[in-house]
């Protein structure tokens, strides 16, 4: 393959272009079999005259009018914006709480706005490319915990050889690993608004690519996850590629591995001595030998796949924090499947189980949802909630029903621990809903109900995912080659979130009304006052507000004329009005999403930031925003 430089190409890219998909030739029969099925994709057609779509549940034929003289929001919808900083509505105000390299400790080294920082102060300050988040309030000091998804090579190897920024040593790999992970920190009011980082807070803490944690739960110690530096299959160092995230009712944190499989190479041209097991997991998680410009493989031999062939295997899990304990060892909870984790939405059943429902973000993917054999009791023993359960994986159907089906021996012909090391082939065996990239998931905190963001998918209803299943337009995945994406939503039956039947429709289809037509113009409750593509991140306030987050493209041309920068969005799940409350700077990700203890004050995260925000001078900074109301009233 000749050498591509990956630097600025997404996961998803990378994956195909080192595992092409076959391509299909068949997609008329595929819009035939569903306008035959149920006249679904008609009903998505008439969105723009307000046609409801999928039932008495669904908002898709609310129209604004409607929506505007039911409003809930305490803010003016704001426009687009496509400059390099934060726009927020009227009333309120915006200030940097965190920024890569700001100090957690008083003897880091101050940050270089030039250079940034070096591989021995990754340790002591605050990582880069936030995403997923949540805020503890810890006797009665106010604790955020957040992910650093990974690391801007370039901006932090500019020196080492080549413009994608590709290590040249050890050493460079060292500032890569240490500067992703997560980041917990303490926090404090400031005068004037907003918060800063307390210095020092015995709180602050480091978790990067070589911090030991433990393995935990019916896969651990299994002979996959076995190496010669852990005979035991228990022990493994880091956490990678930590995506979006989740609270437990416990008080600890989840943060979740998503695209893990880039790091891993093989100094070998070939790889044909492995298993055939090995080969079969490594293609359908996109474990090549190339790996994705990280070059670990090439300095680490723990990433090197021709020396440790299992070691991929012990990372793409949802891994258990406890913020409140410094000294705590994280946990690696394999009863929750391994799969590119985008975050972990835990509810609890109606007879107190724990549910955690999960999205794995790749193109033609699978929803989850684990259930507890335990019941959660405030104050109890908590150790075992996550490891003891059945996985379970989401089947759409076209009627508007679903249904979670148990990933077990015997509807997957797999043994019980092999099951959740490859949860994409149990996933394929019981023929789940391929979806369009399942990222965040949301449960509503005011009525039982669950949301996920379905960001896009270029490869809808023409190629099939890693595993050779067929994508084909369905009920919540209903356009061909999907550019803008959408939010599919559920109501477990009998209003019980362990309950293996729902009801679905569909919260929203992105599109844009200003050059698209048909379906991609978007649903009844999208015009161009509030227009978006690829919905990514997604949390629920106190009071049932939901809060859209997106990741697409900011160019504001073409198909994407008129969308600005990415940003982040307010929904109404009742009436399906959605207003934009705020306007990242160009190039970033708006993503992660939490409030302080008195609700206040909002924190968010603005990942990869382009030009030189938030500082307006040196290097661009991915950094976490407070966000308050002039006022000092609720936000959110």
């Amino acid at each position: 393959m000749t050498d591509i430089d990956t630097t600025d190409m997404s996961a998803d890219d990378w994956d195909e272009l080192n595992f092409p998909r076959p391509e299909t030739s068949d997609f008329d029969n595929v819009v035939e079999e569903a306008l035959t099925r149920r006249g679904f994709l008609g009903g998505v057609l008439a969105f723009g005259s307000g046609a409801a779509v999928m039932g008495t549940a669904g908002v898709l034929g609310t129209t604004s009018a409607q929506a505007q003289s039911t409003s809930r929001f305490a803010f003016k919808p704001i426009p687009i914006a496509t400059d390099g900083t934060v726009h927020v509505p009227e009333g309120y105000s915006w200030a940097p709480v965190a920024k890569w390299g700001q100090p957690l400790f008083s003897d880091a080294d101050a940050f270089d706005p030039a250079t940034g920082h070096s591989a021995a102060n990754a340790s002591k300050v605050f990582g880069e490319n936030t995403d997923g988040m949540w805020l503890f309030s810890i006797d009665g000091r106010e604790v955020i915990a957040i992910n650093n998804e990974y690391a801007n090579r370039k901006t932090n190897l500019p020196y080492a050889g080549d413009a994608a920024g590709t290590p040249q040593s050890l050493e460079d790999v060292r500032l890569l690993q240490g500067i992703q992970g997560v980041t917990i920190f303490e926090v404090a009011p400031k005068d004037g608004g907003g918060y800063d980082i307390v210095v020092d807070s015995p709180f602050n803490r480091r978790i990067d690519h070589n911090t030991p944690m433990t393995i935990t739960g019916p896969a651990a110690g299994h002979d996959l996850l076995k190496t010669d530096a852990d005979p035991t299959g228990t022990q493994v160092l880091g956490t990678l590629n930590n995506c979006g995230s989740g609270p437990t009712p416990w008080g600890t944190y989840l943060t979740c591995e998503e695209n893990f499989n880039g790091y891993f190479g093989s100094t070998e041209e070939s790889q044909d001595q492995k298993p055939v097991q090995l080969d079969a997991g490594y293609a359908r998680y996109g474990i090549g030998p190339k790996g994705w410009g990280y070059d670990y493989h090439k300095w680490d031999a723990r990433f090197d796949t021709s020396k440790t062939p299992n070691e991929p295997h012990r990372h793409g899990w949802v891994v258990e924090i406890d913020p409140a304990d410094p000294t705590a060892r994280p946990k690696k909870r394999t009863g929750l499947g391994r799969f590119k984790h985008e975050n972990a939405a835990v509810a609890l059943a109606r007879d107190g189980r724990v549910v955690v429902y999960m999205g794995d973000d790749e193109r033609g993917e699978f929803m989850y949802k684990f259930v507890s054999d335990g019941v959660y009791v405030p104050g109890g023993d908590t150790e075992n909630l996550l490891n003891e359960g059945t996985l379970h994986v989401a089947r759409f159907n076209a009627d508007g029903t679903g249904e979670w089906i148990a990933l077990t021996p015997e509807n997957t012909g797999m043994e019980p621990a092999e099951i959740l090391i490859y949860a994409r082939k149990a996933g394929s065996a019981v023929g789940a809903t391929t979806m369009d990239r399942p990222e965040w998931i949301a449960t509503n905190p005011v009525a039982v109900e669950g949301y996920c963001c379905l960001t896009n998918n270029k490869n809808r209803g023409i190629k099939p995912n890693a595993g050779g299943d067929e994508t084909p337009v369905n009920g919540p995945n209903p356009r061909e080659a999907n550019k803008f994406g959408q939010i599919v939503r559920w109501f477990p039956r009998d209003d019980d979130h362990a309950a293996p039947v729902f009801d679905w429709d569909l919260y929203v289809m992105a599109g844009n009304p200003l050059t698209q037509e048909g379906a991609y113009k978007g649903s009844s409750n999208i015009n161009e006052g509030n227009l978006f593509n690829s919905p990514d991140g997604m949390v629920f306030d106190s009071s049932g507000l939901l809060w859209i987050q997106t990741d697409g493209s900011d160019r504001n041309e073409g198909d994407f004329e008129g969308m600005g920068n990415n940003q982040m969005l307010a929904g109404d799940p009742v009436t399906g009005q959605i207003e934009r409350f705020l306007t990242g700077p160009n190039g970033c990700e708006v993503t992660g999403l939490c409030w302080s203890t008195d609700r206040k004050t909002m924190f968010v995260g603005i990942q990869h930031p382009g030009g030189s925000f938030p500082d307006g001078n040196g290097l661009p900074r991915s950094s976490v925003i407070a966000v308050w109301r002039d006022d000092g009233a609720l936000v959110g």
